[in-house]
């Protein structure tokens, strides 16, 4: 079953040194971008992973057992900053995002390096379809399992994010044919069946409760509303801006503080 689209979707897959969001970098990123029109494109992009002082940082031997990629492969590639601007404004703006396990480490991970290179990605519009999560509600398994499983095909080149990309996007359609009881054929309600929480944030720092209320998940505030917060303690704001907190918490924390600084 194909995709029913409003507006762009797109799939997409990350190859990294490691899995730290706030000092791990992006080596690969693979997309498919599907139209409403049921226009296609797609890219696999390298990446040379530099630190704040622009000295290249090597890739860790662990990471490459994973994904194949060597810092000779990489060497002459752009970095990701080089690339950031001109990747947002014609692929991912405007779009929604659809991986396997992004809600949890592609989409925070893309968003941080896009934050980190001046581009200010914001998500308060963006529906967010994680494949993986349909599948852990439905079948509970593995992307490899997931492809056998739906596609009848065995992946090849596994951890390939060109490979991992082609295989995302054609388990959530075998997923749409599978379980249409379960599943709309719509991106808004299928972000909202692969939402494992209600997180505002990526890092999952600030969330709804089940009053739709806005809430800290975490320290000496765990639980209580943002609102009271701004009341009670405004430093508290103050101290996360500062603070070691991904780029995104951040941009969501200051928002919410403007929202109720002004009520």
């Amino acid at each position: 079953m194909e995709l029913q689209l409003k507006r762009p979707i797109v799939f997409f897959d990350l190859e990294t040194t490691g899995i730290d969001m706030l000092h791990d970098h992006i080596l690969e990123l693979s997309y498919i971008k599907l139209f409403p029109d049921g226009k296609e494109e797609s890219r696999t992009m390298r990446f040379k992973p530099v630190n704040a002082l622009g000295a290249v940082v090597p890739i860790p031997a662990k990471s490459t057992e994973v994904h194949g990629i060597h810092d000779s492969d990489v060497s002459d590639c752009p970095t990701f900053a080089q690339e950031a601007a001109t990747l947002y404004e014609s692929v991912f703006k405007g779009s929604d995002l659809a991986g396997f396990n992004s809600n949890k480490f592609d989409v925070p991970m893309l968003v941080e390096h896009f934050l980190k290179s001046g581009v200010q990605y914001d998500l308060s519009d963006v529906r967010m379809v994680d494949v993986q999560n349909i599948y852990h509600k439905l079948e509970k398994r593995t992307l490899s399992a997931a492809y056998q499983f739906y596609c009848h095909k065995e992946l090849e080149n596994a951890h390939s994010a060109d490979a991992d990309t082609r295989a995302t996007y054609e388990v959530l359609k075998a997923q749409l044919d599978l379980y249409p009881d379960d599943l709309e054929n719509d991106v808004e309600s299928l972000a909202e069946f692969s939402a494992m929480t209600k997180s505002l944030d990526l890092a999952g720092r600030v969330a709804l409760n089940d009053e739709g209320k806005e809430i800290f998940t975490f320290g000496k505030h765990k639980g209580k509303t943002v609102e009271s917060i701004a009341k009670t303690d405004p430093g508290f704001f103050g101290w996360m801006m500062r603070g070691d907190f991904p780029l995104n918490t951040k941009q969501v924390v200051k928002r919410l503080e403007l929202k109720y600084r002004k009520s």
